[in-house]
């Protein structure tokens, strides 16, 4: 049975930082690529951050870029989303996503509320 646990989420003020993680169990983790999203109130959910099987390519989406790095440990099977200098809009449930070909599983989510 495959299971993403998501962890790290919380409160912080504007201009901080947090860092999730991913735990991955019940899949080969090095065959999958990673990706974290994010789903605020009343929007879409997006896209953040992706990593590669291997971790050698990442993605990010504009909003985040240059505040947020995407990392991954096949020794502990866990992904991880370093996020600094946080805003108000990045206040959301952020998931983890784990896809090999048509395979695919998502986290239950954790909520990430930026204010002051």
């Amino acid at each position: 049975q495959v299971q993403l646990v998501e962890s790290g989420g919380g409160l912080v003020q504007p201009g901080g930082s947090l860092r999730l993680s991913c735990a991955a169990s019940g899949l080969t983790f090095s065959l999958y690529a990673m990706s974290w999203y994010r789903q605020a109130p009343g929007k879409e959910r997006e896209l953040v951050a992706g990593i590669s099987s291997s971790g050698s390519v990442t993605n990010y989406v504009d909003s985040v870029r240059g505040r947020c790095t995407i990392s991954r440990d096949s020794a502990k099977n866990t992904v991880y989303l370093q996020m600094n200098s946080l805003k108000p809009e990045d206040t959301a449930v952020y998931y983890c996503y784990a896809r090999l070909k048509s395979l695919a599983y998502w986290g239950q989510g954790t909520q990430v509320t930026v204010s002051s």
